[in-house]
């Protein structure tokens, strides 16, 4: 491990080094991140998450600077430029900009005027300009006038002087770090609409004509002016005052007002304009992006979470309905586990003869099924069809929940859907997905593309590979969190085990399918290629709910088992006893049990797992309820106060669901009575919240929201 790293890692996070070269030593070793923050507390100082993976990205992005300076070191090398000085300029550069302005004079280039100039001879002139020490150009410039080598007179040999003074001002480590430092605190986005795309662009009209201070725009604007621009609807800019950035480059090279001193003013001038300035505006604008990106990334990484961790409904038998007008409803009936027990399609919005045979048929595969709950897609036909169960007679014991189904078409055309109902079309998959979801919607969610679940801001635009990273590590997170049933799960959602990954989720699934249910985790060593070290780190998150040893249904890993025999024993009761007996638990001395390897962090877990044994950290199940009657956009009025369910959470505000087909925006000016910075200081994805109508625009199918008291 990279000590030098490690310090550096250290610093920027602000942890001790010790904590820092124990998680790198983890990672290093094949742990995972939930197993490491879960299992090993002791040896990192109970890092979280957050910090493991800030660990694990930085060392990543270190390897990588490390890797290009190799690759510096080797091209200096070869061209016979390196010195000392020179070395040590690129071993200590701290940053890729860094090293690149370092390295920038001796990249090789495609030929340039200041190349085109050195060919013909003009360097040893502008070292003598640059010096700045004489008033005789002329004389000065008269010896390397050659029309056979190109030069026809003092003018050319002179402009040529400057092509390579201007070179030599781009290729400037301080030049270059002033030219940025204006560009970040003076630079400004300016956006302006491509002349006769006015139509056709409106819905980016915002920036037709648009300015801003590029160190305060925000995430969602920066994405939003790229993506104008990328569809050709724009054009974009990040522009500085030319005259202070050009005045501060004087200031670094022009030295006194003889003439020669001109001429390197005059390079200057042009080294800012036709290198500088163009070079900085791209680092500018890769640079916001990138800050751009990773704010949008945040966002949908943490909406993404609060969704994998929406409440369930449990393991209860549904009845659930893919809504539609023309084709009919698509219904599945599911039993507690989500297995297929049924398919059929009804059509609820025809005649008066169709809705009844609807009525009946959905009323005796309730009864034939034993339906405990209907889950309802909130898509097309979604609110009619809600209020058309909802009206049939099932009773009160049969809740009918409406079911946000995006994403539910995109897992219906997958790979993984033809592999679990191969003999089904996409509507039965579809509304079997609606049910699943609603009964658990970890397990059915970790089936889709995060990117089709309809929870992120501009995640098409953003950098995917760091995306895929971001939301891989979500998904990863909250499949560990909430554990896994090892003998009813899918090879999707096992795939997210910590320690398995697709291969070994597949062969786990191969051999459950084979030799039956997994009766202990134990058992788990037989699956082929499934060695110590994935079961390691996998099998404190799997659980089996019926097996003869409580703590496998339980996040007490496999390795601490001989502990808790021991406080058992020590209590004078079996294990058994003490799982889920709180009171016992509670007279567990756990410092008399503290070991060097063990310590106060994972003991207190285990006592706490002891307590209530796989317990799930979810919150309890509450079914939304739209106001009745408000089905449209149409229905609304400004003033209205509804019901309504969070869809998704950006930079600038919430989106909500009030069950129009259509979701509102509550701006982040007003989620609250008070002043709010972040909207998910208020709300989260999921959340119930009761809003008022301000305005609708039907052509836009636009409705502005607000959740502050007064509207």
């Amino acid at each position: 491990m990279n000590d030098r790293h490690i310090k550096t890692i250290a610093a920027e996070i602000g942890l001790a080094e010790g904590r820092v070269r124990a998680a790198a030593d983890l990672i290093g070793g094949g742990a995972t991140i939930p197993f490491i923050a879960r299992y090993r507390k002791e040896a990192t100082g109970s890092l979280d998450e957050v910090e493991i993976s800030t660990i694990r990205d930085r060392l990543s992005q270190l390897a990588e600077l490390d890797k290009r300076r190799e690759a510096v070191l080797r091209s200096l090398e070869e061209q016979g430029v390196l010195t000392a000085e020179l070395e040590a300029g690129v071993t200590g550069a701290r940053s890729m900009t860094e090293l690149e302005d370092v390295y920038l004079p001796y990249r090789p280039k495609r030929r340039t005027r200041a190349s085109a100039a050195k060919e013909k001879g003009l360097e040893p002139l502008a070292s003598e300009l640059f010096s700045q020490k004489t008033d005789h150009l002329k004389s000065v410039a008269a010896p390397f006038v050659n029309p056979e080598n190109g030069v026809a007179d003092v003018d050319e040999a002179l402009a040529g002087a400057r092509d390579i003074i201007a070179e030599w001002v781009n290729e400037d480590r301080g030049a270059r770090e002033t030219v940025r430092e204006i560009f970040r605190t003076r630079g400004s986005f300016v956006s302006t609409v491509v002349e006769g795309m006015e139509k056709d662009g409106a819905k980016y009209r915002d920036y037709f004509d648009w300015k801003e201070p590029v160190s305060s725009a925000p995430s969602h604007r920066v994405l939003a002016m790229r993506r104008a621009e990328k569809e050709g609807f724009t054009l974009l800019r990040v522009t500085v005052p030319e005259e202070e950035a050009v005045g501060r480059l004087e200031r670094l090279f022009v030295k006194g007002s003889r003439a020669a001193a001109e001429q390197v003013r005059l390079a200057v001038e042009d080294a800012y304009r036709r290198l500088l300035s163009h070079s900085i505006e791209t680092e500018i604008r890769l640079e916001t992006r990138k800050r751009a990106d990773e704010k949008a990334i945040s966002i949908f990484a943490e909406n993404l979470r609060q969704l994998l961790l929406a409440p369930p409904l449990g393991g209860r038998r549904v009845l659930a309905i893919d809504p539609g007008f023309r084709t009919g409803c698509k219904i599945v009936c599911l039993d507690a586990q989500g297995k297929l027990l049924h398919s059929d399609t009804i059509y609820p919005h025809g005649n008066e003869r169709s809705m009844t045979e609807a009525a009946d048929r959905v009323r005796t595969l309730c009864g034939r099924f034993h339906i405990e709950a209907v889950a309802v897609g909130n898509g097309t036909a979604g609110r009619e069809t809600d209020r058309f169960v909802r009206g049939i007679g099932l009773g009160p014991s049969i809740p009918v929940i409406m079911v946000d189904e995006s994403g539910a078409s995109v897992y219906s055309a997958s790979e993984a859907a033809r592999e679990e109902f191969p003999d089904h079309d996409l509507t039965v998959r579809g509304a079997v997905s609606i049910g699943r979801r609603l009964m658990d919607p970890l397990a059915e969610l970790v089936k889709i593309d995060p990117k089709a679940i309809g929870v992120g801001q501009y995640q098409h635009d953003v950098d995917q590979r760091a995306l895929r990273r971001s939301l891989d590590d979500v998904v990863t997170s909250c499949v560990n969190a909430v554990g896994v049933e090892v003998n009813t799960a899918s090879r999707r959602l096992l795939t997210y085990v910590s320690g398995l990954g697709p291969q070994l989720a597949g062969q786990l699934v191969a051999y459950r399918d084979e030799k039956g249910p997994f009766p202990s985790r134990s058992h788990l060593k037989s699956v082929p290629r499934l060695g110590p070290k994935a079961f390691e780190q996998a099998a404190g998150f799997l659980r089996i709910n019926d097996a003869v040893n409580p703590l496998d249904a339980s996040a007490v890993h496999p390795e601490s088992y001989p502990l808790v025999e021991r406080m058992a024993a020590d209590l004078g009761c079996s294990v058994a006893d003490l799982a889920g007996n709180v009171e016992f638990c509670r007279r567990i001395p756990i410092e008399r049990y503290v070991t060097e390897s063990i310590g106060i962090p994972t003991l207190t877990d285990i006592v706490e797992e002891l307590a209530k044994p796989g317990r799930d950290p979810r919150e309890h199940f509450e079914a939304t309820v739209f106001t009745d009657g408000v089905e449209s956009l149409e229905d609304l009025r400004a003033g209205m106060k509804l019901p309504g369910i969070v869809t998704n959470i950006t930079a600038f505000g919430a989106f909500v669901d009030i069950g129009v087909h259509q979701d509102g925006l509550v701006h982040i000016s007003r989620l609250s009575d008070r002043y709010v910075k972040d909207p998910a200081e208020v709300v989260k994805v999921r959340q119930k919240v009761n809003v008022t109508v301000l305005a609708v625009d039907p052509e836009r199918r636009r409705i502005s929201l607000s959740m502050r008291t007064e509207g």
